[in-house]
């Protein structure tokens, strides 16, 4: 690749970051801080409690969602939920909530899933169900 096409693709690569940046300055704020999602659609198809908590596991169409939540909402403590297709990686949310960790929402088609949940020290993983 000669010189020149690098530089264009690095001016073109700088300007989409300004042009995003600009958008992301220019947006009103309550487009930035718009609530997360509490809850997954579609039916409940799977519930798996542990010791320190509950991942339950939704289904819509060919999208898996999943949620977990504390048996003792209300303090702040690690808590994690992680769903991951056949042949996909991961989509994981994982930090210090109060009420529940998720939604967590793949598309997995026909493939199979597998369900991670985490609160505390208390967790739970279910390997490649819902085929």
């Amino acid at each position: 690749m000669d010189r020149g096409a690098i530089r264009r693709r690095v001016a073109v690569g700088l300007a989409l970051l300004t042009a995003s940046g600009l958008l992301a300055v220019a947006a009103p704020a309550e487009a930035q801080a718009a609530p997360a999602p509490t809850r997954c659609e579609g039916r409940k198809v799977k519930t798996y409690p542990f010791s320190t908590g509950t991942l339950y596991v939704y289904k819509k169409g060919g999208y898996i969602c999943a949620v977990t939540k504390p048996k003792d909402p209300g303090r702040k403590q690690w808590m994690m939920v992680s769903v991951q297709a056949r042949r996909a990686n991961a989509v994981v949310d994982e930090w210090y909530y109060s009420r529940h960790a998720g939604p967590v929402t793949v598309h997995a088609g026909q493939r199979c899933v597998w369900v991670k949940g985490r609160v505390g020290g208390g967790s739970v993983s279910k390997g490649w169900i819902l085929c």
